[in-house]
């Protein structure tokens, strides 16, 4: 799987950022402080042979007579557990000829267990949001669930008997090779990825963390059946493993079932032995050159830096910040203001043993790589000379603890979160880096900068020999017992409520605030943990007619929000941001722009006066207009020649064929060069003086705030701004589209993408409706156990990524049904072949009863879930006050889906999803699939030659 493990900004998916497993997902670590809904006061009676070990803000640790490590946090605020077992191997304890080995053997387990044979099938049922993930130094395996005994029973029991039943057969290892093969090539279309991967091999030379997680070609496609099996029983024992159970739990009961499903498997007579390796001092600049084919250029720069459980880690995040922050970092303004480059990022992980920070720059096909490399390393090597003034820290400060704050509202994240502490060497040092964070001064920063950041320990191009070479040791480890003894935190934070999230009561706790041609308002308050809100802002504006050829100044016009007011600056708006503890985000085109809020209660009517004031009065700073304009163009080309961009604008543009000049047209990258080349400031100031206004918005508020002051900020802020020009939805027509299907060529791409779909006239309150979102759940939707999935990547081994989607419009009747894959360009004709097949067996021979009772109690698991999410709720809130929908809508939806029967549901499939409609568009390297095919022929087949 992929999954991002980053600092860097956000929506930047960077190289090197990459953790391989199962499923896609995005994790972040930080650092978390948690509290408990359950009275304390009362000791938890501990099973025979359980000992109590640390309780710090809420989070207390128990140890099994196995060894098995249990961390429990009671919290009722959600109305879900999540469960989480972390084992204390990743890619850093692989052998010579076994890398990739612990990711693979992620997947295996996913296979099925003596009493678990189809897991995928488990998952989906109980409408779970699962994944797995391998990393340098853990493999960890998560669910969250609905918060009920049968559920918590069955977790436990499938990671107690995963742990030592896994089936891990030869004939899974021969399917599951090709899927992981998939994802391994998918890491390769990305020359910015490649390039880290160079990198960081050139810089260890020994140690494992220069091998890629993901592992050696070779390795994956060679490994016996016999050491993937006795890799698994040597790390995959209680001994080794950290669990931890957070959510809506009773803890003395969860201890109770933990102790019941985990104390029966023996702990092991093995001894484990560390991992030894010790990278050596590195003794000058190493380089690296990497040619392929792609559309930006890239440099960077690594160095070698100390363990992240230092006491100096904190002031290296820090430092990278500062560094890296936009708009005030320093490689921003000597990279981006200057248009030398128009990325910049940087990032260090959580290691065990030493560990790096990277930096990197991303700039287009024409600017001067070495005027862009001499600026990277000069500014790199300055910051031991000029030194970081007080403000710079404390901004960087303020950020990540604020995302530090963030986080430790989020109990569905804290078993993965903790993972990263846990494999750095204990849980709580996710603490001590929060607390070491608040330390942090100019003089540690720079001092760190001067000891690490030095030519000598950096890895960008070529050897350069010194007389007297200045080397960089890394410290080790501390000691970790030592450093945690004792150690008690700080007072929990409040817990929130225990919501129910049923239809039913969140109508009764919303207050709706509708009045003709002025803002309309959703207001739900409630208890949250760490009084947290969350906001959702929408502003509907135009027609087709106004809105015409004005497709990418209405996206540029919302771009530019963020970037400064007539009274703030851009870095002034993210500052006091940052003070306030807020997020904000500001997107939008076509005819409406959004915007996102998560804030605290005290905090959120200053956060609602600063959006107000982005929204009514940007100032289209020239300077910030021609830096958006780059980075713009950076974007097109980085996309321009990737097997997924290339298939879906093909696809948008076969399925939703707009005239050029309506807003909602799909243009071609070289379409989007040209408009942003010729795009005006000009155009951006009257498009946002005809159109923004607040007579058409809708605002939807959930989590703890007062009604009253939040009212009248929005009625001082948006209460009369009015737009110009009038707005009316824009009608979606019908197109009933001929089958076409398009090869697209995409050189030197290791992966290829398919995407395949049909238009419906749907709308989604046609009677058939239901049955459609259930069929479509069964045949591409669940985790890895859709039909599609079955046939394509557990069975056939095709595809990494494989799955369908089915969409209606609400007002009007136009809807579509789309599958994807992703795979490797050679397996073209066996993908589209088991495809089609599944399709035609769906429609035809329909879903049997067992599978229908399945993935209906999966779905309404699921809603539910999605519905305790705030942000997700806040959103179908804002959503529904423009369709004058209420939460009633959801209720009435699921007693239809709870009613279906098989008939309803294979009649609704038949009718509507012809197969033979289907258009289907593929982007990939053919060329070069077709070229080894042909040299595969033997040459008796192969005819020729005049007659």
């Amino acid at each position: 799987m992929l999954n991002n493990l980053t600092r860097s900004k956000p929506g930047l998916v960077r190289p090197g950022l990459i953790q391989t497993g199962i499923l896609a997902a995005t994790l972040l670590a930080g650092t978390l402080t948690f509290s408990s809904a359950q009275d304390k006061s009362a000791p938890v009676a501990l099973p025979e042979g359980v000992t109590k070990g640390a309780s710090v803000e809420g989070i207390t640790e128990y140890n099994l007579k196995n060894g098995l490590k249990v961390l429990l946090f009671p919290d009722a605020s959600k109305p879900t557990v999540t469960v989480n077992i972390t084992y204390l191997v990743g890619s850093r304890h692989e052998g010579l000829g076994e890398t990739g080995m612990a990711h693979l053997l992620e997947h295996m387990v996913f296979k099925g267990s003596t009493k678990h044979t189809n897991i995928p099938q488990e998952l989906t049922t109980h409408g779970a949001r699962p994944n797995g993930t391998t990393w340098l130094d853990r493999t960890n395996y998560f669910e969250t669930f609905a918060a009920t005994d049968e559920n918590l029973k069955w977790a436990l029991d499938l990671e107690s008997d995963r742990m030592i039943n896994s089936f891990i057969k030869k004939s899974d290892l021969e399917t599951e090779f090709t899927v992981v093969r998939n994802e391994f090539e998918m890491r390769e279309n990305s020359p910015q990825n490649v390039l880290n991967e160079r990198v960081v091999s050139s810089a260890f030379l020994w140690h494992n963390y220069g091998k890629s997680t993901i592992g050696n070609r070779s390795d994956l496609e060679k490994v016996p059946i016999e050491n993937l099996q006795a890799f698994y029983k040597k790390y995959y024992q209680p001994d080794n493993a950290v669990l931890v159970v957070a959510g809506k739990i009773d803890e003395a009961k969860t201890l109770a079932l933990v102790n019941e499903y985990f104390s029966p498997i023996p702990k092991p007579t093995r001894v484990l032995q560390p991992t030894y390796s010790v990278e050596p001092v590195q003794d000058g600049e190493r380089d690296v050159v990497l040619r392929r084919v792609g559309d930006t250029k890239v440099v960077s720069a690594l160095y070698h830096i100390m363990p992240s459980s230092h006491p100096d880690y904190p002031a290296m995040d820090v430092l990278t910040d500062l560094l890296t922050d936009e708009p005030s970092g320093r490689l921003y303004k000597s990279l981006i203001e200057t248009k030398k480059a128009s990325q910049e990022y940087g990032y260090s992980f959580m290691t065990k043993d030493p560990g790096y920070v990277y930096f990197a720059a991303e700039l287009l096909k024409e600017k001067s790589i070495d005027e862009a490399k001499a600026t990277l390393l000069g500014t790199l090597d300055s910051v031991s000379i000029k030194a970081p003034t007080k403000d710079e820290v404390e901004r960087s400060k303020a950020k990540l603890l604020k995302d530090v704050e963030i986080s430790f509202k989020d109990v569905e994240r804290l078993g993965r979160t903790l993972s990263e502490f846990i494999a750095t060497g204990d849980w709580r040092l996710g603490f001590l880096y929060r607390d070491g964070l608040e330390k942090v001064t100019p003089a540690d920063v720079q001092r760190i900068a001067k000891y690490y950041l030095k030519p000598s320990n950096r890895t960008v191009g070529v050897f350069i020999p010194e007389q007297n070479p200045d080397r960089v040791e890394a410290p080790e480890a501390p000691n970790i017992e030592a450093l945690v003894k004792n150690y008690k935190g700080r007072a929990a934070i409040a817990s929130g409520e225990a919501f129910d999230p049923s239809p039913a009561n969140i109508d009764g706790r919303t207050r709706r605030v509708e009045q003709p041609n002025t803002i309309e308002l959703a207001l739900l308050p409630k208890s949250t943990r760490g009084n947290e809100v969350n906001a959702r802002l929408t502003l509907r504006y135009g027609d087709e007619k106004s809105l015409m050829n004005k497709s990418a100044v209405s996206v540029f016009t919302a771009s530019m929000l963020d970037r400064g007011t007539t009274t703030r600056s851009r870095q002034q708006i993210k500052d006091e941001l940052d003070k306030l503890k807020a997020q904000v985000n500001v997107f939008g085109g076509g005819n409406q722009v959004n915007v996102t809020i998560k804030a605290t209660k005290e905090n959120l009517p200053a956060v609602l006066r600063i959006v107000g004031d982005m929204l009514k009065h940007p100032a289209f700073d020239p300077n910030e207009f021609e830096k958006l304009k780059q980075e713009q163009l950076a974007q097109i080309e980085s996309q321009r020649s990737e097997p997924q961009s290339l298939a879906f604008t093909a696809f948008q543009r076969q399925m939703n064929p707009y005239p050029k000049s309506d807003v909602r047209y799909t243009s071609t990258p070289d379409e989007d060069v040209a408009d942003v080349k010729a795009m005006k400031l000009d155009d951006l100031k009257q498009f946002h003086k005809d159109f923004y206004g607040a007579q058409n918005a809708t605002l939807a508020v959930v989590g703890d705030f007062d009604e009253t002051p939040v009212r009248k900020v929005i009625t001082d802020e948006l209460g009369t701004w009015k737009a110009k020009k009038p707005f009316s939805r824009l009608v979606t027509p019908f197109n009933d589209i001929k089958p076409t299907p398009q090869a697209i060529e995409a050189p030197d791409k290791a992966n290829a993408f398919m995407v395949a779909g049909v238009n419906l006239p749907l709308r989604d309150d046609d009677p058939d409706y239901p049955a459609l979102v259930l069929g479509n759940y069964m045949l591409g939707g669940g985790f890895l156990n859709s039909r599609l999935a079955v046939r394509i990547r557990q069975k056939e081994g095709i595809s990494y990524g494989v799955g369908s989607q089915l969409q209606a419009n609400p007002l009007d009747k136009t809807g579509m049904f789309m599958t994807y894959a992703i795979y490797n360009p050679e397996n073209a004709e066996r993908l589209e072949k088991a495809f089609r097949e599944e399709m035609d067996k769906a429609v035809k021979e329909g879903f049997t009863a067992d599978e229908i009772k399945a993935a209906r109690s999966g779905l309404l698991q699921a809603r539910m879930v999605s519905r305790a999410q705030d942000p997700s709720l806040v959103g179908t809130l804002n959503n529904y006050l423009y369709l004058n929908r209420t939460m009633n809508w959801d209720a009435d939806f699921e007693k239809k889906l709870e009613s279906l029967t098989p008939e309803q549901v294979n009649a609704a499939m038949k009718k509507h999803i012809d197969p033979s409609k289907i258009s289907i568009v593929k982007a990939g390297d053919f060329a070069k699939a077709a070229k080894k095919a042909a040299e595969k022929q033997p040459a008796s087949s192969v005819s020729g030659g005049k007659n």
